[in-house]
């Protein structure tokens, strides 16, 4: 998704599958779900999907799409000899939506976010911005313009500086919200996700009245690219925690809550950001807990991911500062929302708040296995059967003797 020939090649066979009215939508599906089938028809049959609905959908919808920027000055700018992980990414999401929505009755706005960055993300972006000229429906906010503040959702951020991307995401969706869109997109600065999809986004939203879509990687018909290699062993140990104390989200079958793919209605948005539990990335699972509480009916739709991580600020964290993150995100956000609803789920939430202080609890773990978990799959995480709250405390407890004992 980085390399412009690649995206023009890409739009190329998309609009070629587009213009053959001699094959349906549906069998372009088909044939991208086929064993052996090329990489890139796959992501061109979920852009041709995409833009088929929007063409053929008669209703006018306005819709704000959100990003939120911190250490992304490289990926900004196009690729070169001294920016070799250049995306040019800002003028690449421009053109995807503006080819999406081309002869349709779809009316976006950008709003790339500055969450703080101190390497001048917001202010290349607004150069960017201001050499496109006004024909392009763009909005760069700075958070930091915005914090502190007396009312509304960031009222709790002393500064930037306080936001890990949720103060900017949040930013973003409430500027796109007051500008009146109808609904939300969400995604990353970088260039993994196509936009021209965003019509698989829109197509439950417009035609059945959903009001939250989530994107998910690991649907069958998704096409994932990404390097797995980035954890240990170990992090089959945190997947089962994860799972356990989060029963009320997994077990409804949302298993990537971290995708930057989703849509959500725009008053329904606005009541889920009014209290925000937390301001770092673990957001994504704050809102999902917020929309569940609430009884919302939502969907999930398979698309296209193919990783940029050479410049992600996650990336460049300690790989346990971010599954600390995520963990006690999660955990704080269930227990605000009240849906630590099952005993296994309270009774790893116990043994997380005995053991886990930090990612220096996690990184004991992370590299190694307990030998209930050696041969768990991603159906067996979160299972008390596979390996109980209790257990996972007397393992965590005998891997930091065994570290001390080392250290010592």
């Amino acid at each position: 998704m980085t390399e412009p020939s690649h995206q023009a090649r890409l739009l190329c066979l998309a609009d070629a599958l587009i213009a053959d009215r001699n094959i349906a939508t549906g069998e372009i599906q088909d044939r991208a779900r086929r064993p052996g089938t090329p990489l890139e028809f796959r992501i061109a049959a979920k852009l041709a999907a995409s833009r088929r609905f929007l063409l053929h959908h008669g209703r006018p919808v306005k819709v704000g799409v959100v990003f939120a920027m911190w250490g992304e000055q490289n990926r900004l700018r196009p690729k070169s000899a001294s920016n070799p992980h250049g995306e040019d990414s800002l003028r690449t999401k421009i053109r995807q939506l503006e080819w999406v929505s081309k002869g349709t009755r779809l009316d976006w706005t950008l709003y790339p976010v500055d969450d703080g960055c101190p390497y001048r993300s917001g202010e290349l972006a607004r150069e960017i911005a201001g050499e496109l000229g006004q024909r392009h429906n763009i909005k760069v906010l700075f958070l930091a313009e915005h914090v502190p503040g007396a009312l509304g959702p960031l009222r709790r951020l002393a500064s930037a500086d306080d936001s890990r991307k949720a103060g900017s995401i949040i930013l973003g969706c409430s500027q796109a919200i007051a500008d009146g869109a109808d609904a939300v997109i969400y995604t990353d600065a970088d260039n993994s996700v196509h936009l021209g999809q965003i019509g698989l986004l829109l197509r439950p939203f417009m035609q059945d009245g959903i009001n939250v879509v989530l994107g998910d990687r690991k649907h069958p018909d998704s096409v994932l690219v990404k390097d797995g290699a980035r954890w240990g062993i170990g992090i089959k140990n945190l997947r089962h925690m994860q799972r356990m104390i989060g029963q009320a989200i997994f077990s409804r079958g949302i298993l990537d809550t971290q995708a930057a793919f989703k849509l959500y209605e725009s008053e329904l948005l606005k009541k889920i950001m009014a209290d925000p539990t937390v301001f770092d990335f673990s957001f994504d699972t704050d809102w999902i807990a917020a929309f569940i509480a609430r009884g919302e009916p939502f969907v999930q739709t398979p698309f296209a991911f193919i990783d940029s991580a050479t410049e992600s600020a996650t990336a460049k964290q300690q790989p346990m500062t971010t599954w600390e993150t995520l963990l006690l995100g999660l955990l704080k956000s269930l227990r605000k929302h009240n849906l630590l609803n099952t005993p296994e789920s309270r009774e790893m939430a116990r043994v997380i708040d005995e053991e886990v202080h930090d990612f220096r609890d996690l990184e004991l773990i992370i590299d190694h296995l307990p030998p209930e978990l050696a041969d768990a799959g991603e159906s067996d995480y979160g299972k008390a059967g596979v390996m109980t709250p209790e257990a996972m405390q007397v393992w965590i407890r005998q891997r930091r003797k065994i570290f001390e004992s080392h250290d010592r």
